[in-house]
């Protein structure tokens, strides 16, 4: 795709989502006096003696930016009709020079809801319900402008909306979104203003695309959102209110009472399961069978573990925990705040032994075989994720820890994406990161009380009685103090929704990980999950379900992710469409992300259709797959190819 911007929120969001789902771009800074200018040579030429259009649609700012000179723009105008190339206009000011009258409304849109046509639905956006809301995070400040007005097309031209919105005050469906039409040439103009984080913009994003490219162009895209729980079969610390701080967890000030820790019980597993059912959605247990012999040791029984055998397929599915959950990196000095490496002689960090590692690794592996559980023993997420690098205490990974992976044949192993939003490999091993997104729903608070009165201590100021951290960090916010009894609620339920959201609508695989405890006494997570799923699903069509994967799978689509982008940045890939057949360049043994047009197969006998078969998987309205390419690359047969060779 060819990307013209000017640098505004609008083209630059187009311009992050090609980048989010792997389209390959060239992009011009129309703000530069050294650009590329548009010329008909430029844009295209010839290949073997054909005609060959360099760019299969443009995205620009507006639809006449004043940074293109009159040849540019006839240029592009030309280059557009011949070779019918579409274009999409990130947004404008409704006018008739794209097919409407001027706009009867000119204001903000926070808290308004859109609507998908008919034609929005079959053009666009096959993968939405129809209904688009637009976010209102803080009543207090505008966050959507945009201009509603009504189509007007002039003689020889059409329009046609495939988003609107109630003009207020009126019935009048005005447009914010549709498609103008003229002389074999098309653009898709938008009315409203967004950028790449807004949840009305990643709702529509991949329809943009899917509507300029024709529904053929490199890239994959999937709503990801697989819940991982951590500590299954462990007791977690419980919040102090009192003192502020976590008894067992964490040094707490002299004469603070401990608090008691949070285990599940046999009824809790049950409402998961029962919950699950009803909601057509698994969570991943994370288990730590330690905690499970402790129990038994202590009491004689573990009526948890009982439940859990019971219901076992509940989950999607088992991943190592370790079995104790001991911290795997440095040997900790606790009596620090925060705690620090205790050191050498030599002032060098005391590491956990690569023993330690592989005992805790291997005897949970053992425990889940021994008590039934179906686990992959490629999969492994360490306790708090340590040994692992942790700033600023442990800059550096254990260096015990990637030969103790590589020996148990660990191929994947949890990391924080608040510390580390990349996927890397272990120092020292062959092991790679799954990084995951943390929730807000905090460990060591089994009670939405507890919550609250954490939430205030963190996110409120001194003066408030907070702790003043959000004072003094840079990327935080401080906020009024949160009522402690509906504060959960009103509050930390719809942040938490709308950040899970942000993630699950950006091609994002990584997984969101939260406690047994949330899952226990309150059951605090159950409301967050009712309101991701219950706005997920109310937006987005049944043929756009979330895809839920394992651990490993998570894993693969990152690597695969990167792999891609790499070999889009080196220039190894390449491909064309001639006469309703894709001819695609790449190295051997590369996965290349594709979407088709619904009908779209692999070539059969000789290369032709005879003998073809379906390519890819359906997922929002097309057939998209990682197609690993066997040497010298691969073609593809759109719908309606019919050589036989």
């Amino acid at each position: 795709m060819l990307v013209l911007t000017d640098g505004s929120s609008p083209v630059e969001a187009i311009r992050t989502e090609l980048s989010t789902e792997g389209v390959p771009y060239t992009a011009i800074d129309l703000t530069s006096a050294t650009r590329q200018q548009l010329t008909a040579a430029f844009l295209a030429g010839t290949a073997g003696g054909v005609p060959e259009a360099h760019f299969d649609a443009v995205v620009l700012p507006n639809n006449a930016p004043a940074q293109l000179s009159a040849a540019e723009i006839s240029a592009l105008d030309a280059y557009e009709i011949t070779y019918s190339v579409r274009q999409v206009d990130a947004y404008l000011y409704p006018s008739p020079a794209v097919g409407m009258n001027y706009p009867t409304f000119a204001g903000t849109l926070d808290g308004m809801t859109a609507t998908a046509t008919s034609d929005g639905k079959t053009k666009a956006f096959p993968y939405l319900s129809g209904s688009v809301p637009f976010e209102n995070i803080d009543p207090t400040i505008s966050e959507s402008y945009g201009y509603l007005g009504t189509p007007n097309p002039a003689t020889g031209t059409t329009f046609d909306p495939l988003l609107t919105m109630t003009i207020p005050g009126t019935t009048t469906q005005g447009v914010l979104a549709g498609i103008y039409a003229t002389s074999n040439r098309s653009e898709l103009i938008n009315t409203f203003a967004y950028n790449a984080n807004q949840a009305q913009f990643r709702a529509l994003a991949h329809g943009f695309i899917t509507w300029a490219t024709q529904g053929v162009h490199f890239g994959y895209d999937r709503n990801y959102f697989t819940v991982d729980v951590d500590d299954t079969f462990l007791p977690d610390s419980e919040w102090s209110q009192v003192g502020h701080c976590t008894p067992g967890d964490s040094i707490c000030p002299a004469g603070i009472p401990d608090t008691t820790p949070s285990r599940m019980t046999a009824a809790d597993v049950s409402y998961q399961a029962s919950w699950q059912n009803a909601n057509n959605y698994k969570l991943t247990m994370l288990y730590n069978g330690g905690g499970s012999d402790d129990e038994v040791t202590a009491t004689g029984s573990d009526p948890l573990l009982t439940a859990w055998q019971a219901n076992k397929s509940a989950a999607l599915e088992w991943v190592n925990h370790t079995y104790s959950h001991e911290f795997l990196g440095c040997e900790q000095n606790e009596t620090t705040i925060p705690w620090s490496c205790q050191t050498d002689a030599s002032g060098n960090p005391i590491w956990v032994p690569q023993s330690d590692i592989t005992s805790q690794v291997s005897q949970n592996v053992a425990w889940a075989k021994a008590k039934g559980f179906t686990t992959d023993a490629t999969e492994l997420v360490t306790g708090e994720h340590s040994g692992l690098a942790t700033l600023p205490q442990q800059p550096v990974d254990n260096p015990n820890l990637g030969p103790g992976l590589a020996a148990q044949h660990v191929a994947w192993t949890g990391s924080d994406a608040s510390r580390e939003p990349n996927q890397r490999l272990v120092t020292g091993g062959s092991t790679l990161t799954v990084p995951r997104h943390p929730m807000n729903v905090y460990y060591n608070a089994a009670t939405v009380s507890d919550e609250i009165n954490e939430y205030n201590w963190v996110y409120t100021s001194a003066a408030n009685g907070g702790s003043g951290i959000c004072e003094n960090n840079p990327t935080s916010t401080c906020i009024s103090p949160l009522d402690p009894v509906t504060g959960y609620t009103d509050y930390i339920v719809p942040t938490e929704a709308r950040i899970a959201l942000s993630h699950i609508t950006a091609n994002d695989p990584r997984p969101t990980y939260v406690h047994q405890s949330n899952l226990a006494e309150d059951r605090t997570l159950y409301p967050a999950l009712n309101a991701i799923l219950s706005q997920y699903r109310a937006e987005f069509a049944s043929t756009a379900p979330i895809v839920e994967q394992t651990l490993a799978a998570e894993g693969q689509t990152l690597q695969q992710q990167s792999a891609w982008a790499a070999a889009v940045a080196a220039g190894s890939v390449s491909g064309y469409l001639q006469s309703g057949k894709v001819f695609i360049s790449a190295p051997s043994g590369l996965y290349v992300p594709f979407p088709g047009p619904t009908g779209t197969q692999n070539p059969g006998l000789l290369g032709g259709s005879l003998g073809a078969t379906a390519f890819g998987s359906a997922y929002a309205g097309e057939l998209s797959a990682y197609k690993k390419s066997p040497a010298g690359g691969f073609t593809l047969l759109l719908p309606g190819y019919s050589g036989l060779l």
